[in-house]
């Protein structure tokens, strides 16, 4: 599909009174997939798009739980989308969940404009009133900002006059160990993710922060500095309750079998690639013999 770009864009941050679809929310692997296909986008493309798959609710919220990237090529004057191969995708996707339908599209940017337009009129096709989902993988305002949007088209007569983006509220649906990962993606740009080591360190420095906060809190109530909180008390006697009763010599013994144990692992996961590695490059040899 190729368009030409005629269309002018507004975008309002308010959510209108009439707007039928009340909220998105957002499953995190859809989130993982767009900065997933960012990172494998073409170096000649400045942005990347994909369609959305999930489900209405009764309540009109959109549940947003997949997602695949579409290639297309966009310029200043059209925008030219891959049809055949975003159908070809979506057949591929209901064989395997026949539950889940298009529910609008995804760019990665901030906002829109008018390339979006196009790109929406073709998913309003898909779709009865589609969301467009974007994710500002550049880090503008120093985050990457999440944002949901619903378009209407302003008329004058028989005669459009622009396509009027409005956003609506997203709602991420997380559990911890996704929240904690997502933090970190979206928190600042960085070259590369934390290898275990290096996530095991900021992990052991953020709970020396809170133990730290905790004895703080602690000395300060009871010096009658501050006002006693039950439910925190009781939050911290929970914590100190779960803890092993253990001998410092044998929690000692524990952490140490256990890091042996994984720089074990760490061996033979190597010794297994370079084995793959060898046999491989023999295969290669003997096939050009």
């Amino acid at each position: 599909m190729a368009a030409a770009n005629e269309h002018t864009v507004l975008q309002f941050a308010t959510p209108s009174s009439t707007t039928s679809i009340l909220t998105a929310r957002i499953h995190p692997l859809v989130i993982f997939n767009v900065c997933d296909c960012f990172v494998r986008r073409p170096d000649s493309a400045e942005r990347v798009i994909g369609t959305l798959l999930g489900s209405i609710l009764p309540d009109g919220t959109v549940d947003i739980r997949n997602s695949y990237a579409v290639p297309h090529n966009e310029s200043s004057d059209q925008v030219a989308v891959d049809i055949d191969y975003h159908h070809n995708m979506l057949a591929s996707h209901l064989k395997v969940n026949p539950k889940e339908i298009i529910v609008g599209w995804y760019s990665t940017g901030l906002g829109v404009n008018g390339g979006s337009a196009l790109i929406h009129d073709f998913y309003a096709r898909e779709a009865t009133n589609p969301i467009h989902l974007t994710v500002d993988t550049g880090f503008t305002n120093g985050e990457g900002a999440i944002k949901a949007f619903v378009s209407s088209n302003l008329s004058l007569g028989d005669r459009q006059l622009a396509a009027q983006f409005q956003e609506v509220p997203v709602d991420l649906r997380m559990v911890e160990a996704e929240r904690v990962g997502y933090d970190v993606l979206k928190a600042t740009a960085v070259d590369k993710l934390p290898n275990d080591m290096e996530g095991m360190e900021l992990t052991l420095e953020r709970l020396l922060t809170l133990i730290n906060d905790v004895y703080k809190y602690v000395d300060s109530v009871v010096e009658g500095q501050r006002l006693p909180d039950n439910n925190i008390g009781r939050f911290i006697a929970e914590a100190v309750a779960s803890l092993p009763k253990l001998p410092p010599q044998v929690f000692d013994n524990l952490v140490n079998d256990s890091l042996q144990d994984q720089l074990l692992l760490l061996y033979l996961s190597s010794i297994t690639r370079t084995q793959l590695s060898l046999a491989e490059k023999l295969n290669t040899a003997a096939q050009m013999l």
